[in-house]
């Protein structure tokens, strides 16, 4: 007896291995499949500039890190106190204005140099909402919680996020033509938009990348991830979700992963991926009596782990 509908799903041709680099940049999706990817020691960046909702923020970031164009003061502004940047996520600020530029700069150099080096390239759209800063007539990518009333609210249309994607293609595949370009809509509901608004905007996504996708379909570098889909279809029930009803819970999280694992990286990689997850339990573990003798040769085959997985894979850091 079937209980549950499941997404068809397929191993990568181009998976992602212990040797590749990753970049993982948008919504808030991005932290729960980065923290995956950082648990089990992958080589990742994730979010430089924070959490990204809209693809023109995205492309903001990869358009300004690939052709090396540095923030200004003029670009930065103060509020009660503490300078901030639209481009970017609350968490870049400062209260010196001369180190904020040096953090954005020094995030966008990381992003220049990351893109270039990393095989994988994994985007995950939010939202196709997006708000203009009425003194600016700017796109920006986060409103810092200036009053709303110095902002346009505006739907991104089909072809406007097409567009937008194109260019991020674009501009990769420039400075890294054999880059993989893994898109994904993320499964978090932005209902404060509404229900309808939210619905309206997780299908012009979805449309955008797939009329991008079918457009270039002489492109191997390119890949689409349903992790939307899965999130509505295979886990539509509550329990899935957090006490918001809006994000996937941990349990969503674990199961998602699970399916990007299958599809994304490579079978080759999870004996490795088990020994890290042995590692990293066992750096969780508190023993009842630290001093006895089999707490000891627990912390000495624990270090002997460590030392065999940095070994051959010196990126690995644990703590």
């Amino acid at each position: 007896m079937e209980l549950q509908t499941k997404i068809p799903l397929s191993p990568s041709d181009n998976p992602i291995d212990y040797q590749n680099k990753l970049v993982l940049l948008g919504s808030c999706f991005v932290e729960n499949m980065g923290a995956k990817l950082d648990y089990f020691q992958f080589q990742q960046l994730q979010n430089p500039f924070g959490i990204l909702f809209h693809p023109l923020a995205i492309e903001n970031l990869i358009e300004r890190a690939l052709n090396g164009r540095d923030y200004k003061l003029e670009e930065i502004f103060e509020q009660d106190g503490i300078w901030r940047c639209f481009d970017a996520h609350s968490d870049l600020r400062s209260d010196n204005p001369e180190a904020l530029l040096q953090i954005l700069n020094q995030r966008l150099k990381e992003t220049e140099t990351w893109l270039a080096e990393s095989f994988h390239i994994i985007i995950t759209l939010g939202t196709a909402w997006v708000y203009e800063y009425l003194d600016s007539n700017k796109i920006v990518a986060n409103c810092h919680k200036v009053p709303q009333k110095q902002f346009a609210k505006k739907l991104l249309s089909i072809e406007a996020i097409e567009s937008c994607l194109d260019s991020i293609v674009d501009n990769i595949t420039e400075v890294n033509p054999k880059a993989q370009i893994i898109f994904t809509v993320s499964p978090v509901r932005h209902l404060k938009d509404g229900f309808v608004e939210n619905q309206r905007s997780k299908a012009h996504l979805i449309a955008a990348v797939h009329s991008l996708l079918s457009s270039r379909t002489q492109s191997r570098g390119l890949g689409y991830f349903p992790s939307y889909e899965i999130m509505m279809d295979e886990l539509r029930d509550y329990r899935f979700y957090g006490t918001d009803m809006v994000h996937p819970n941990q349990l969503a999280v674990d199961y998602i992963w699970e399916k990007f694992k299958s599809v994304w990286i490579t079978s080759n990689s999870y004996a490795v991926m088990d020994k890290v997850d042995s590692v990293q339990k066992g750096l969780l573990h508190r023993p009842f009596n630290p001093d006895s003798e089999a707490h000891q040769k627990f912390k000495t085959s624990l270090r002997t782990k460590i030392t065999y997985l940095q070994e051959r894979y010196p990126f690995m850091k644990f703590s």
